[in-house]
């Protein structure tokens, strides 16, 4: 059998949440794309791998780029709307994900799509990465991204890379450890969770969940004390009576002997059928606490040689190997600037996050230095930048990197690793690698100014924000301007993240300014404010919810604005969408 040969302007690998951005990039900027995945859907965390309620740039204002086209699509596509959970303001099924993604290459006359295939080897000339063999062909390709779950084309291609914790003297980290100890011999990185999928069947009437070998209820035991089981099992609440099992309090992370997942192919497999008996236990121990009326989801995904249809096709994966690049994205980059709720901002910013840091150990409690904000009625997290020099390796040329694999510390990657931080990086890396084959040079070489214009300017398509401003909305008429503004003049940028002096339009149902999913429902009541940016509402009508209280959260800057005018005790008319996972509703218009 003669192997077959490609050849390409840019070869993706791995089709995960970075990866898939950085092929539909690539390919709409006009490059010869091919991407190869080892699993038949696209989107990794946020579909194969079962995390359908992302967390992270959920404001308005950070909801840009194909992030933001991902998530109108799906309110377009999802029935009964992404307000389920309340994990996360979007929730749906993974499957109608999975097509948004399939449905975007497809589009893509230039986007070859392989699925099934794993990398074998790293080709190159000198120092620089040529192209990757595949066990039935080749790709050669201008520039090559590793878009791999665990970064394996750095391991293939030995392009220096880290794994594990680094101490507090490498970078002065504030959180980071004094010295090795149990922790982080146990834990050297994150433990990852093997989603499972489970159904309400409304009656005691579910399949029983049989225990994996080596079941142990006492592992479990506690899971949902602090919060009770309606609202344990509303955590990730999605539609259709469906639930994420993705729980960390003596639930489903799983991270016993996780250095085997980089040690031998052997052991790789012996530790994700260890990480899949235990997802299945936690579900056989719910089920045994909660009754027979919750069971395993039937067909949600394809079934593989580890699992039937209601788990995911891998495990969700918070950390994996981490490049060692031009630039290393520490603690202190992502914490706010004193007396500022912003992080720094970096000079060759190309993509921005905001969820807090937040690192999974079973058992184990880890503080992190805090970096959670209030705005609009919640918890949130302070804005920060990746930096384009945090994507490329230090000596080689030919590779960037799009996936949790950048150059970042293992204190860091608790921040950078959620899904639509890792989708921008990938939208920015796909951008990058087309603009660099288009241009004839290496990624180290592409002037990042003209590919921070690239990203913003992308108007026929998915334009991204790269500076983080609280007030600035995409469909605001000066939110280019002031992007391009604050790049040029990186001194203004100012500490509180609102955008001084603009003028923010009222953006609500009914006045063409901007299309809600759906039409709001309206809810009269008094406002009550017990302490700062606790925002209730005690409702008066419609009658179904008559004295109920419920907590009032917007993603919306101007609706932030009012809900720190009104007063308590203040008679109010509200629009908005009712959580009832959540007990919130979700403020979209005010009148007062």
């Amino acid at each position: 059998m003669v192997e077959q040969k490609y050849t390409a302007d840019v070869l993706v690998v791995g089709g995960g949440t970075g990866g898939t951005a950085a092929a539909i990039q690539a390919a709409r900027r006009g490059a010869k794309t091919i991407l190869v995945s080892e699993f038949p859907w696209l989107g990794g965390m946020l579909t194969s791998a079962g995390v359908a309620a992302p967390d992270g740039n959920e404001l308005e204002a950070f909801q840009t780029g194909l992030w933001g086209a991902f998530l109108e699509e799906l309110q377009h596509r999802q029935p009964g709307g992404l307000d389920n959970s309340w994990v996360s303001f979007f929730s749906f099924d993974p499957r109608v994900g999975a097509r948004i993604f399939a449905d975007w290459v497809q589009e893509l006359p230039n986007l070859h799509w392989i699925s099934g295939y794993v990398p074998l080897e790293v080709l190159n000339q000198g120092s620089c990465v040529t192209g990757v063999r595949f066990a039935d062909f080749t790709v050669n390709a201008k520039i090559t991204l590793d878009g791999t779950e665990l970064g394996d084309l750095l391991a293939l291609g030995e392009i220096p890379h880290r794994w594990g914790w680094e101490l507090q003297s490498e970078w002065q980290e504030p959180s980071a450890p004094i010295e090795f100890n149990s922790l982080t011999k146990k834990y050297p990185v994150q433990s990852p969770t093997w989603v499972v999928i489970m159904q309400d069947f409304g009656t005691e009437i579910a399949p029983e969940i049989p225990p994996a070998p080596n079941y142990n209820e006492s592992l479990f035991t506690g899971a949902w004390d602090n919060y009770g089981a309606e609202k344990f099992i509303n955590y990730g609440r999605l539609p259709g009576g469906l639930f994420m099992i993705n729980w960390p309090i003596c639930g489903n992370d799983y991270g016993e002997g996780v250095g085997r997942l980089i040690e031998s192919e052997a052991k790789k497999q012996e530790f994700l059928q260890e990480c899949h008996c235990h997802s299945q236990n936690f579900a056989h121990f719910i089920q045994k606490q909660l009754g027979r009326r919750y069971g395993l989801a039937n067909h949600i995904f394809p079934a593989t040689q580890h699992s039937n249809s209601a788990f995911a096709l891998h495990p969700y994966y918070r950390e994996s190997r981490r490049l060692v690049g031009l630039t290393t994205i520490r603690e202190q980059d992502i914490l706010p600037i004193p007396e500022g709720r912003v992080a720094t901002l970096h000079e060759d910013a190309v993509a921005i996050g905001n969820y807090p840091n937040d690192h999974h150990y079973p058992g184990i409690q880890f503080k992190l230095q805090p970096k959670s904000i209030r705005w609009g009625g919640r918890w949130t997290g302070t804005p920060f930048t990746i930096p384009y020099s945090s994507l490329i390796p230090v000596t080689t040329d030919g590779l960037l990197v799009c996936e949790k694999n950048i150059s970042v510390s293992h204190i860091a990657n608790g921040a950078t690793r959620l899904q639509p931080v890792v989708m921008g990086i990938g939208q920015a890396v796909g951008m990058a690698a087309a603009m660099c084959t288009q241009m004839d040079i290496q990624p180290r070489d592409l002037p990042v100014k003209q590919l921070q214009m690239a990203l913003l300017q992308d108007m026929g398509s998915s334009p991204m924000a790269i500076i983080p401003l609280f007030n600035l909305s995409p469909q605001h008429p000066q939110w280019l301007y002031w992007q391009q503004y604050y790049f040029d003049n990186l001194d203004t940028y100012p500490s509180s993240g609102n955008c001084d002096g603009v003028s923010y339009s009222q953006y609500y149902y009914g006045n063409g300014d901007t299309v809600l999913p759906q039409k709001p429902h309206r809810f009269t009541g008094f406002f009550l404010n017990s302490d700062k940016q606790n925002y209730r509402l005690q409702i008066v009508s419609p009658t179904e919810h008559q004295g109920m209280i419920y907590q009032l959260v917007t993603i919306v800057a101007n609706i932030e604005l009012q809900l720190q005018t009104l007063v308590h005790g203040q008679n109010i008319t509200i629009y908005g969408r009712l959580n009832s996972a959540g007990s919130w509703l979700l403020v979209e218009h005010i009148d007062n």
